[in-house]
């Protein structure tokens, strides 16, 4: 069975962005040592329109094969006119709003997003999904999720977009790896405690 993924950037205090969802002020910090990890692990992770610039363009995915995201974070793609943020992957774009895709690498899924989760995890294939993002979306797919992988960055934010919109329940995980880095990040996976 396939894994679901929160690989997700976060400041200190837990948001994933302002509260409008603008994660911008963290992307200082993909630099040196810390982009260097981010290509060597999770190089599927990284944009389509991006991938020449990281030297990461032709390199085959490492984890994942299909990325999960909401509407908002995909506008900020939509935005700036690309259609297809993470062309490399099998995307997933869980909306009510849109009723036709623009692009036809880009699944909508309006109505029962855990049912399809469910059936992307009983597929075969060594690769897992990545859940992208954002809030609502993870709290919809709290309890589907195998694996947090939180790359913390030193900023405090004070309010903003949680991690999860949900209500409150408790769900356990197991510390499996910390990264630390110079530039201040620190990057923890944890598994599903089932």
């Amino acid at each position: 069975m396939r894994k679901l993924t929160y690989y997700v950037a976060c400041s200190l205090d837990g948001f994933i962005g302002d509260p409008k969802g603008d994660a911008s002020s963290m992307f200082q910090f993909v630099d040196g040592e810390y982009a260097a990890f981010m290509k060597s692990e999770y190089p599927e992770t990284i944009p389509s329109v991006a991938r020449e610039a990281f030297g990461v363009a032709g390199v085959p995915n490492k984890r994942f094969d299909t990325v999960i995201q909401g509407l908002g974070s995909y506008r900020l793609a939509l935005d700036t006119g690309i259609t297809s943020p993470y062309a490399h992957l099998r995307e997933i774009v869980a909306t009510s709003s849109l009723t036709e895709s623009p692009d036809p690498n880009v699944e909508l899924v309006a109505g029962d997003l855990v049912g399809r989760v469910r059936e992307l995890k009983a597929e075969d294939g060594p690769l897992g999904i990545w859940l992208c993002g954002g809030a609502n979306i993870a709290g919809q797919l709290a309890d589907e999720i195998d694996e947090l992988v939180i790359k913390s960055y030193p900023q405090v934010y004070g309010s903003g977009m949680p991690m999860f919109g949900t209500d409150f329940a408790v769900r356990d995980f197991a510390l499996e790896d910390v990264r630390t880095f110079g530039n201040g990040v620190v990057v923890r996976t944890y598994t599903r405690k089932r």
